[in-house]
């Protein structure tokens, strides 16, 4: 018996969420940056790896500096990918993006 409540509770999976065609959503992209030309560079270089590796995911640019401050990003152009910073501070050439994006969508 746990006294008030000092018994943690065991940590669970939130579930794949599905669409309507019981297809699993995938994580967001996100691409952090205030709209410059490396942020631009990096989110062209990110959408041509996810349309070679065939990876059908929304593309978010957040240009909002309190957003990007919360992911705990200091320097942009960064890539996300569901909450996870993958890459920033640099520009990704198509391979590296596509390699980082190969470990984040597992086939």
């Amino acid at each position: 018996m746990a006294l008030f409540g000092s018994k943690k509770k065991p940590e669970t999976q939130a579930p794949a969420q599905v669409t309507p065609g019981n297809t699993p959503v995938q994580p967001a992209v996100k691409i952090l940056g205030s709209g410059c030309a490396n942020c631009d560079a990096l989110e062209k270089a990110v959408r041509e790896a996810m349309a070679e590796l065939g990876i059908q995911a929304p593309v978010e640019h957040v240009k909002d500096f309190a957003q990007i401050a919360a992911y705990g990003v200091m320097s942009t152009p960064a890539l996300v990918v569901g909450s996870q910073v993958l890459s920033y501070g640099k520009v990704l050439k198509k391979e590296e993006a596509a390699a980082l994006l190969r470990r984040a969508f597992p086939s």
